[in-house]
């Protein structure tokens, strides 16, 4: 079943007409979740980059669109479901029907999916570079808008040549994220992720990880500029999404990494899971 504006419907039923905003000029945003049948899963996170998005997108956010209100939304959407031990869900925010580039109203139609989680962590993954388009800094590319063309066309490339994921870079040729997830490295005891400047997502898991590093006396953790050289000089390098949460990283071009760090972290991240209210 689909939640589209609260109300329980049939995947077959026909949602969006043919002038959706989202589906016409990708005037839309959406959130990834992980959940179980009973919690979402660092919710307060998702609610909170949520609402941010929406503002800055000049979205009307309804006076119903309180923390609790999408919360059972989203599990009333996972309840339909066939029993798993997690489910991936996607919220889905688009301006309501209506005008060309420029809307009709600002007023917003919602829709949630919610589908058993089956996926496993790679032993081999393997990643490079995709160079045929840039992910252009700026605070428009932190949101997690419907427009997500270039993270498709990397994706297409990374199964043309057998990998497992691509890494994207920026107008000035560094490193933003990968395909589906933003990306870390280890060097020595340094932990550098790309900064938001250079515009990679706004990830929660990425926060969740940086607050997990920041924590530990051992690491320095450095939110900057990475040129994809650096990554063949790294020790260790993961990803990170909501819903794999850490994939390390074993090849990138002839490189190959170990995954002693990533492991570690992934621990602290699956207790942080449990224990987030």
């Amino acid at each position: 079943m689909l939640n589209y504006n609260g109300e329980l419907l049939n995947e077959k039923e026909a949602l969006l007409s043919a002038n959706n905003r989202a589906f016409k000029y990708g005037d839309g945003l959406f959130e990834t979740i992980k959940t179980t049948k009973t919690k979402v899963i660092f919710w307060e996170d998702h609610y909170f980059r949520l609402m941010a998005s929406m503002r800055m997108l000049r979205m009307r956010i309804p006076m119903s669109f309180t923390l609790e209100f999408l919360e059972q939304e989203i599990l009333k959407t996972v309840a339909t479901q066939n029993d798993a031990a997690f489910y991936r869900v996607r919220l889905t925010i688009c301006r309501k029907d209506g005008g060309f580039y420029t809307p009709e109203t600002n007023e917003i139609d919602f829709l949630i999916e919610a589908t058993p989680l089956n996926h496993e962590i790679k032993r081999e993954y393997a990643i490079d570079v995709y160079k045929d388009f840039y992910n252009y800094s700026g605070l428009l590319s932190n949101v997690k808008t419907t427009n997500r063309m270039l993270n498709t066309l990397a994706s297409i490339f990374a199964k043309d040549n057998n990998l497992d994921n691509c890494v994207l870079i920026n107008e000035n040729k560094g490193v933003v994220e990968v395909a589906n997830g933003n990306i870390f490295i280890l060097i020595d005891k340094t932990v550098k992720t790309p900064s938001l400047t250079e515009g990679c997502i706004k990830g929660i898991i990425r926060k969740k990880v940086i607050e997990i590093i920041q924590k530990n006396p051992e690491y320095s953790i450095e939110e900057t500029t990475i040129s994809p050289f650096e990554i063949q000089k790294a020790d260790e390098v993961f990803i990170t999404n909501a819903v794999i949460g850490i994939q390390p990283v074993t090849q990138y071009k002839k490189k190959n990494f170990n995954t002693v760090f990533s492991e570690k972290i992934t621990q602290s991240l699956r207790l942080l899971e449990i224990t987030a209210s």
